[in-house]
C-alpha cells in the first residue's frame, strides 16, 4: 500500500488570478489567458483569449487544476500562459514527479465532485484545500514507473486525437475548397488549370468534373449546371424513441441523448442507460458507427459521428439520425463535411423555436437550403475522404479503449494491487 503525503508537501500551489479586462484580446497579443475548463482540451488548453498583462503565469509542464465548478478536472500548461481565477497552478517540486501527479489528480475527480456535491467548499477550491489534500505517495521508482506507464497510453491517445484533428481538418478544407469557394471551377475559368495539368489538389483526372463557369442562383454564384435544393434533397431525418421516465437505469444499454451529440464525433462517456427488456421495445432505433446524428433540442445543429462500440447505443427523442439510402443520396463524407460548416449550423438554429429551450423539426433541418452539386463530383469527394472519416472512427475507438485501460490500471498502481512489471509487460506485449 502507497503511503500518502499532502499535497502541499510535493507541489507548490499557486492561485490563479485575472488580469485587467482592457489587456484581454483574440488577435494572439501576449500570453494566451485561461481562465477555466472551458479552455481544456484533452491534455493541453487551446488558446482563444490572450492578455498582456498577465498576473499570475503557467510554465511549460505546470498542472492546471480548476478550482471553480467543476472542481478538479486537470490540463497540463504546455506552453508560458496567464492563469485566471479559475484555475490553479500545481507546480511539482520535482519536475520528475509532474506526470505522476498529474495522474493522482486525474484519478482523484470524482472525490472533487463528490466534496463539491456536498456543498462543503461552496463551489470553489481553496488553497488551503489543495495544500492539504492528501495524494498517494509511493517510492521514487514506483512513481517515475507509474508515470512511464500511463504516460504510455496517454501519449498515445494524445497522437490519436492530433491525428484525428489533422484528418477533420484535411476532410473540411477539401470539401470548402470544392464546393464551397469553387476552387476548382475558378481555377479553369482564370486558366490556372488545363487539361491534363495537375494542380495542388486537384489532379488531372478530375478536370473533366468541373464546369469552368459560375452561373448567377438565389444563393449567389454557383457552378453551371449545378442546382440550389434543400438538404432534404440529399439525406433524410430519422427521430428517435421516447423512453419514459421510468425506463432509464444506472448500467444497461447506453442511450445517446441530446447532451452526448457533440460536434464531431459523438460522446459515449456522455450517455443513459435502460435495460435490455426496454431496448427489445425500441430495437429499431439501435445505431451503428458511423452514424450521423444530429441535435435537435438545445443544442440545436450539432452533428457527430457514433463512433465503434462493443456495446452499441440506442437513439433517444430529439436527437435526429441522417438516412442515407435514398436513391441519389449523398454518401457520408460529403454530408458529414457539409453539416459541420459552421454556416449549417446557423441555418439550423434559424429554423428553431421556443423560448425555454431551442428546438427544431425534421422538416426544419431538411428545408435548409444548399447547393446540390451533380453526382460525379461528389462520388469523387467520397472516394477520397470515406477512408478518412474511416480513420477518424477506428482512431477515436482505439483511444476509447486506451482510456479505459489507462483509467482501470491508474488505482491499481497506485495501491499496489497490480505490480509494475506485469503492468509493464502487457503494454509491451501489445506493442505500447
Amino acid at each position: 500500500m502507497a503511503g500518502e503525503v499532502q499535497l502541499g508537501e510535493v507541489a507548490e500551489i499557486i492561485m490563479g488570478q485575472s488580469p485587467p479586462g482592457e489587456t484581454y484580446n483574440e488577435r494572439g497579443y501576449g500570453l494566451p489567458f485561461f481562465q477555466g475548463v472551458a479552455d481544456f482540451n484533452y491534455r493541453h488548453p487551446t488558446p482563444r483569449v490572450f492578455c498582456t498583462a498577465p498576473s499570475r503565469i503557467a510554465l511549460p509542464g505546470d498542472i492546471l487544476l480548476s478550482v471553480r465548478a467543476p472542481i478538479g478536472r486537470v490540463n497540463v500548461a504546455d506552453r508560458r500562459s496567464a492563469i485566471g481565477r479559475g484555475l490553479s497552478i500545481i507546480r511539482p517540486r520535482d519536475p520528475e514527479d509532474g506526470r505522476y501527479i498529474e495522474f493522482v489528480l486525474r484519478m482523484l475527480e470524482t472525490a472533487w465532485q463528490a466534496i463539491e456535491g456536498s456543498g462543503s467548499v461552496f463551489g470553489n477550491a481553496t488553497r488551503k484545500d489543495l495544500e492539504t489534500l492528501r495524494v498517494p505517495w509511493p517510492s521514487a521508482d514506483a512513481r517515475r514507473a507509474i508515470a512511464h506507464i500511463l504516460g504510455t497510453l496517454d501519449d498515445k491517445i494524445e497522437l490519436n486525437r492530433r491525428m484525428i484533428e489533422t484528418l477533420e481538418a484535411m476532410a473540411r478544407a477539401l470539401f470548402k475548397s470544392w464546393f464551397v469557394d469553387f476552387d476548382p471551377v475558378r481555377a479553369k475559368m482564370e486558366g490556372r488549370w488545363q487539361r491534363g495539368q495537375s494542380l495542388p489538389g486537384l489532379p488531372a483526372h478530375l478536370y473533366d468534373l468541373f464546369p469552368d463557369r459560375l452561373v448567377d442562383s438565389e444563393l449567389g454564384e454557383i457552378p453551371e449546371g449545378w442546382e440550389v435544393g434543400t438538404l432534404g434533397d440529399l439525406a433524410g431525418l430519422f427521430g428517435g424513441y421516447a423512453f419514459r421516465s421510468k425506463d432509464w437505469t444506472q448500467r444497461g444499454v447506453p442511450v445517446v441523448k441530446i447532451g452526448s451529440v457533440k460536434p464531431g464525433i459523438v460522446d459515449l462517456a456522455a450517455v443513459s442507460y435502460v435495460s435490455e427488456d426496454v431496448a427489445k421495445e425500441a430495437e429499431r432505433f439501435r445505431l451503428s458507427p458511423g452514424d450521423l446524428l444530429i441535435g435537435m433540442t438545445g443544442y440545436v445543429g450539432e452533428v457527430g459521428l457514433v463512433p465503434p462500440t462493443d456495446n452499441p447505443p440506442l437513439l433517444n427523442q430529439r436527437v435526429g439520425k441522417f438516412v442515407l439510402e435514398k436513391p441519389g443520396t449523398v454518401a457520408l463524407s460529403f454530408l458529414y463535411c457539409l453539416t459541420r460548416l459552421p454556416a449549417f449550423k446557423s441555418q439550423v438554429e434559424s429554423k428553431a423555436h421556443g423560448t425555454a429551450q431551442a428546438n427544431v423539426s425534421a422538416e426544419g433541418v431538411l428545408s435548409i437550403q444548399t447547393i446540390v452539386p451533380p453526382k460525379s463530383p461528389r462520388d469523387q469527394f467520397n472516394r477520397f475522404m470515406n477512408p478518412v472519416l474511416d480513420r477518424i472512427l477506428s482512431n477515436y475507438g482505439e483511444s476509447r479503449t486506451l482510456a479505459a485501460l489507462r483509467d482501470a490500471l491508474l488505482p491499481k498502481l497506485i495501491r499496489g494491487e497490480i505490480r509494475v512489471k506485469d503492468a509493464e509487460r502487457f503494454l509491451k506485449e501489445r506493442g505500447l
